[in-house]
C-alpha cells in the first residue's frame, strides 16, 4: 500500500548489480543506456550500503532476482517464460530452440541471473548456423537488462495496486515483463490489482517510466512529461486511475527533453508530507497543468501557475515548503548531474542520499531533514540516485 512519498517505509523492491552491468563495454554502453563504465563490484558494495540503511530503519528489502528464482524454481512457469523470452524471432527458429535447451537445463538461479544478464553465444556454447556464424563468443543472443538496478522505473505503486510501465526505449521494456512475471506469480503478490500497463493497448507506443511519477498524497499523483514518459503514457495512465476511482485529480508536468532532467524525480521529491525539495531552476523551467475527471470519459485541463502551486493543489494544501537550495550555476549543474534531487524518504523528513552531493545534503540537513549518505562512486555512473534504485511496495499509513 502506497499513498505517499514519505510515510515509514515498510517493504521496497530493489535489485543488486551483477551480471549485467559486467556486460557493458565502450562499444554497447550507449546503446544500452550507460554513459560511462561501471566497476561492479564496487557497485555492488554500495548498492549493499543502500540496503544497510533501508533495514536499519525498518524495512523489508525485497531483491526481485530473488523473488523471481523463487517463482521459477516452479518448472512449469520456467519453461513457459523461456519460450517467451527466447521467441523463434530473436535469433532464428534452430539457433532459439538451442537456446531455450540450454536454459530449461540451467537452475533457476542461473536462469534468473541470464534473463537479466543476457545470453552470449559463449554462453551457449554453439557455432551451428549462420547466425552464429556471423557473431562472436561475447556477442548477445538476447541482451542484458543493466539498468534493472533503476528499480523505480519498471513499476509503479499507487494506493493498494501497481502500474506495469510500458518503458520507452527498446532495451528496458523486458525489465516489465519480469516485474510482470513477478507480481502475477509471486505468493506475495497475488491479490495485488494492476491498475495499468497489464494490457496490450497500454503498452507501447505509450510509453510511461515509474521515475516520472510522484505519489503526491492518498489521491493524487504528479507525472512528468519527459524524454520518457510520452503524453499519451501520461494521458492513458492518469485516465484509468480515474476510470478505477484510485486517485482523483493529477498534476502533469512538462520537463525539458534531456539527459539531466529524464525523469520528473531528477528535479524535485518529496522529503516530508509538505515539504519538496527542487532543483533550483526547476520552476522556470517547466510548465504543469492541474488534471481532474472530465464528462464522458475525458480530462479537463487547466494550467497551473508553476510547478510548486501545482503541486499544492495536488496535495490539497495552501501551500509547500520548498527547499530550494540557492546555488551558483556550476554548483546546480554538478549536483543535479549527480542526482542531488533524487533523494528517497524512508520516513517524514529522513531521507537517503548520495554522500558526493554535499552542498544539498548540507542544505536538506539545515531545514532538518535526517541525511542517510551512501557511498557514490559507482552507482551515480548509471545516472541514478537512491529514490530511482527503490521501488515501494508499502508504507506505514498516514495518520
Amino acid at each position: 500500500m502506497i499513498r505517499s512519498e514519505t510515510e515509514a517505509l515498510r517493504a521496497v523492491l530493489v535489485h543488486r548489480p551483477g551480471l549485467e552491468l559486467e556486460r557493458l563495454t565502450p562499444a554497447n554502453k550507449d546503446e544500452l543506456l550507460f554513459d560511462e563504465l561501471v566497476w561492479v563490484e564496487k557497485a555492488a558494495v554500495e548498492h549493499d550500503a543502500l540496503a544497510d540503511v533501508l533495514r536499519s530503519r525498518g524495512a523489508d528489502v525485497l531483491y526481485v532476482e530473488s523473488l523471481l528464482e523463487e517463482i521459477l524454481a516452479d518448472e512449469e512457469l520456467a519453461e513457459t517464460t523461456i519460450d517467451e523470452q527466447i521467441p523463434d524471432e530473436l535469433c532464428g527458429r534452430r539457433l532459439a530452440q538451442t537456446v531455450r535447451a540450454y536454459l530449461c537445463e540451467v537452475s533457476a538461479h542461473r536462469l534468473v541471473e541470464h534473463l537479466i544478464g543476457g545470453v552470449t553465444f559463449g554462453d551457449v556454447g554453439t557455432n551451428r548456423g549462420l547466425v552464429a556464424a556471423l557473431h562472436g563468443p561475447d556477442d548477445f543472443i538476447l541482451p542484458p537488462l543493466p539498468n534493472t538496478v533503476f528499480m523505480r522505473d519498471s513499476s509503479i505503486w499507487v494506493g493498494g495496486g501497481v502500474m506495469l510501465s510500458p518503458m520507452s526505449r527498446l532495451v528496458r521494456r523486458r525489465e516489465t515483463d519480469l516485474l510482470r512475471l513477478v507480481y502475477h506469480h509471486h505468493p506475495r503478490f497475488h491479490d495485488t490489482p494492476i491498475w495499468f500497463g497489464d494490457s496490450p493497448s497500454e503498452r507501447f507506443p505509450v510509453s510511461v517510466e515509474g521515475g516520472d511519477v510522484l505519489i503526491v498524497s492518498d489521491r493524487s499523483i504528479a507525472v512528468g512529461i519527459s524524454e520518457r514518459t510520452t503524453p499519451a503514457g501520461a494521458s492513458a495512465m492518469i485516465s484509468r486511475l480515474f476510470e478505477q476511482s484510485v486517485i482523483d485529480r493529477a498534476l502533469a508536468v512538462e520537463l525539458p527533453k534531456g539527459r539531466a532532467t529524464m525523469h520528473l524525480d531528477t528535479v524535485v521529491t518529496f522529503v516530508d508530507r509538505n515539504a519538496i525539495v527542487l532543483y533550483p531552476r526547476a520552476r522556470a523551467a517547466v510548465r504543469s497543468f492541474r488534471v481532474t475527471p472530465g464528462s464522458k470519459g475525458d480530462l479537463a485541463i487547466e494550467e497551473s501557475e508553476d510547478l510548486v502551486e501545482g503541486l499544492a493543489w495536488a496535495r490539497r494544501v495552501n501551500e509547500l515548503e520548498v527547499i530550494e537550495p540557492s546555488l551558483r550555476e556550476a554548483e546546480a549543474d554538478r549536483e543535479q548531474w549527480n542526482d542531488a534531487n533524487n533523494t528517497f524518504a524512508i520516513a517524514p523528513r529522513e531521507v537517503i542520499a548520495y554522500e558526493r552531493n554535499v552542498v544539498t545534503n548540507r542544505i536538506l540537513e539545515e531545514a532538518g531533514v535526517t541525511v542517510h549518505t551512501i557511498p557514490s562512486y559507482e552507482l551515480p555512473r548509471g545516472r541514478g540516485g537512491p529514490r530511482c534504485m527503490t521501488c515501494p511496495v508499502h508504507r506505514a499509513a498516514t495518520p
